[in-house]
C-alpha cells in the first residue's frame, strides 16, 4: 500500500517523516488533539493520521521502514490522536447501562434491536445503481481486505471459553485454513467482478474520514488490552447485524447483473454470521462477562460504538447520493479500475 496524499498539516508532517529512516520527531504544536473536545468527527487529517499510525501494525506502507511500527515518536502521536478519538466517541456514543453478567446476551440483542439508523442495505438491494454499488464496495474495502484482523488482536488477551469462541469465529473468517475461502479473498473477487482494483489499500486515498473511523475504532479496541471487552462487544454487534444486510447486498448485486462469483462474499456471510451471532453473544461475550463482571458496561459500549459508526456511515452515503454527489473523499474522486 502506498502512502496516500496528505489531507492537512498533520498527515503532511507524518508522511514526510515516515518516508525517511526511523528517527525522533515532534508532532505539530497544534492539532485536533488540542482543546477540550478535539476536532470534529469528520476531521479528515486526524482520521487519516490515526489510520496510518495503526496501519504500521498491519501491512505497513511501501517505502516506509518497518521499524517505524514501534518508534516512540509515532506512538506518542498515536496516543494523542487516540485521546482525541476517544473523547469524540464518548461524546457521541451514549454509554449503555452495565447489565448483570447473565443479562449481557439479552442486552446486546436489545441494543441491536433499538438501533434506528437508516437502512443502507435496503437501498443497496432496491435502489442503488451500479456506480453507487461500486462506491459502497470501495468504502468497505478499507476494512474488508483485512477482515477479522483487528478482532484477532483479542485472542491472546482471553482465556477459556471466550477465547475458544473468538477463535471459532475467526477461523471461519480466515477460511478454515483454505486461503481461497478467506473472507478477504472472497471480497477481492467481488471487487474484481465490479471492475475495481483489488490491491490491499488501493482506495485509501479515496475514502472519507467516516469510513476510516470504522477501521480506527476496531484498531483502538484491538491494540489495547484495557479495551478487550469493548472489542468483544464490537465484534458481537458486527455479527448480530450482518446476516440480513448481506442477503440484501447479494440481492442488489443480482438485480444489477452480478453473477454468483461476485455475490459469493455476501452469500457466505448470510449463513456464517447467523451462526456467529449466537457464538459471539453467548459463548464469547456472555462467558467473558461471567468471568469479568466489572466489564459488562465496556462490552455494551463497544457494541454501541459499532452501531453508531455504522449509522454515521450510512447517513454519509445516503445523504451524498440523495444530493446526486459521490460519497468518496473528493467530489471529483477517480475510481481506479483494473
Amino acid at each position: 500500500m502506498q502512502l496516500p496524499a496528505p489531507r492537512g498539516p498533520l498527515t503532511g508532517r507524518l508522511f514526510t517523516e515516515l518516508v525517511r529512516p526511523p528517527h525522533a520527531f515532534a508532532p505539530p504544536p497544534t492539532g485536533p488533539y488540542d482543546g477540550p473536545y478535539g476536532g470534529p468527527f469528520d476531521d479528515e487529517d486526524a482520521q487519516l493520521a490515526l489510520f496510518a499510525c495503526y496501519e504500521l501494525h498491519y501491512q505497513g506502507f511501501d517505502g516506509v521502514d518497518d521499524r517505524w511500527e514501534w518508534n516512540p515518536s509515532v506512538l506518542a502521536l498515536r496516543e494523542r490522536l487516540e485521546r482525541w478519538f476517544g473523547r469524540w466517541l464518548a461524546r457521541r456514543v451514549p454509554r449503555p447501562p452495565a447489565p448483570p453478567p447473565r443479562e449481557v446476551p439479552r442486552a446486546l440483542a436489545a441494543l441491536v434491536a433499538a438501533d434506528d439508523g437508516p437502512s443502507l442495505s435496503a437501498f443497496m438491494r432496491a435502489g442503488a445503481d451500479a456506480e453507487q454499488f461500486r462506491e459502497f464496495v470501495i468504502h468497505r474495502s478499507i476494512y474488508q481486505l483485512k477482515e477479522a484482523d483487528p478482532h484477532t488482536w483479542g485472542i491472546p488477551r482471553l482465556l477459556g471459553r471466550p477465547k475458544a469462541a473468538l477463535v471459532e469465529i475467526q477461523a471461519d473468517e480466515y477460511g478454515g485454513g483454505r486461503p481461497e475461502r478467506m473472507h478477504s479473498e472472497l471480497f477481492r473477487a467481488t471487487m474484481r467482478g465490479l471492475g475495481l482494483d483489488d490491491a490491499y489499500g488501493a482506495y485509501l486515498g479515496s475514502v472519507p474520514g467516516v469510513t476510516l473511523a470504522i477501521s480506527n475504532v476496531m484498531s483502538l479496541f484491538g491494540l489495547h488490552r484495557r479495551h478487550r471487552a469493548a472489542l468483544l462487544g464490537h465484534l458481537a454487534a458486527f455479527e448480530m447485524t450482518s446476516s440480513i444486510p448481506n442477503r440484501r447486498y447479494s440481492q442488489g448485486l443480482r438485480r444489477l447483473g452480478g453473477d454468483a462469483g461476485v455475490r459469493r462474499y455476501y452469500d457466505e456471510h448470510v449463513q456464517a454470521d447467523a451462526v456467529h451471532e449466537q457464538i459471539a453473544a453467548h459463548d464469547m461475550c456472555g462467558a467473558f462477562a461471567a468471568a469479568h463482571a466489572g466489564l459488562t458496561g465496556d462490552i455494551l459500549y463497544g457494541a454501541a460504538c459499532a452501531l453508531t459508526l455504522d449509522r454515521l456511515f450510512a447517513e454519509h452515503l445516503l445523504g451524498r447520493w440523495r444530493e446526486g454527489r459521490t460519497s468518496l473523499w473528493h467530489a471529483d474522486a477517480e475510481v481506479t479500475t483494473r
